[in-house]
Order: structure tokens, then C-alpha cells, then sequence
């Protein structure tokens, strides 16, 4: 067999596998955000409400973000980062600091997709919030 045809053939299965692995992660996200991240957000805001920061909850398309309502520009947000050799769930954090605006993105969890939990995300959320609520 001639080595191009080889070559043409190894290339198409690994970039089949790729875009399989690619759908998969997509279609464990979108449950990880409906199941969990949504309704932790909520919880979050909601308390955070409760003790006096006002925080909303926001669902742009394929993620979820948690955001200050005094500042468009503090916020939490999980998204699906794909484009990695393995997809991951990144968190991304904004925070505004009088003019200059800080931006920081971590992997929630370290492993695949699918199993990232719910304590994952509330600890992720946790070590970033601090800042958000410091008086």
C-alpha cells in the first residue's frame, strides 16, 4: 500500500476520533450545565442576595456566568474550552479594579468533562469569590 494512502487514512481516523471525543464532551457539558452548574449559580446568587451582595444569574449561549449587579464587569463565568487535545470545563474571572479590569481562566477540575461535579464547582466558585465580597 502506498505510504500516502496510509498517511490520508491514519489522518482521517484520528480526526474522526477527535471530532466523536469533541461531541461527546459537548453533550456532557450541556447536561453538567442544565443539572448542575445552572441551579448552583442560582443557589449562589441567591444567597449571596440574602446577605446583601446582588448578584444574577446569566445563561449566554453554552455557558453560565454569575455577575454582580453593581458592576457588568465582575463576574464568574463557566464555559466549555474545546479546542484543548481533551475539552475542559474553564472557569473565567473578571474583575474590575478601578479602571483596569482582571481576567483570570482555570480548569474547574482537572479530568474530562463528565466528571467534573457539583463540589467541584462550588469549591471553584468559593476560592474565587473572595474578592467580589470584601468590603
Amino acid at each position: 500500500m502506498e505510504t500516502s494512502e496510509v498517511r490520508r487514512r491514519v489522518g482521517e481516523t484520528i480526526e474522526r476520533s477527535r471530532r466523536q471525543g469533541a461531541d461527546e464532551a459537548s453533550r456532557q457539558y450541556e447536561q453538567f450545565l442544565d443539572q448542575v452548574a445552572v441551579p448552583l449559580f442560582r443557589q449562589i446568587a441567591n444567597v449571596l442576595k440574602i446577605q446583601g451582595y446582588a448578584f444574577s444569574v446569566f445563561t449566554p449561549g453554552g455557558s453560565v456566568r454569575l455577575m454582580s449587579d453593581r458592576n457588568a464587569q465582575d463576574y464568574l463565568e463557566v464555559t466549555l474550552e474545546a479546542t484543548g487535545d481533551e475539552p475542559q470545563i474553564v472557569g473565567h474571572v473578571s474583575r474590575a479594579r478601578g479602571r483596569r479590569i482582571v481576567e483570570s481562566e482555570r480548569p474547574v477540575c482537572e479530568g474530562p468533562v463528565g466528571s467534573v461535579t457539583e463540589e467541584d464547582l462550588l469549591h471553584f466558585v468559593l476560592k474565587e469569590l473572595p474578592p467580589f465580597v470584601e468590603k
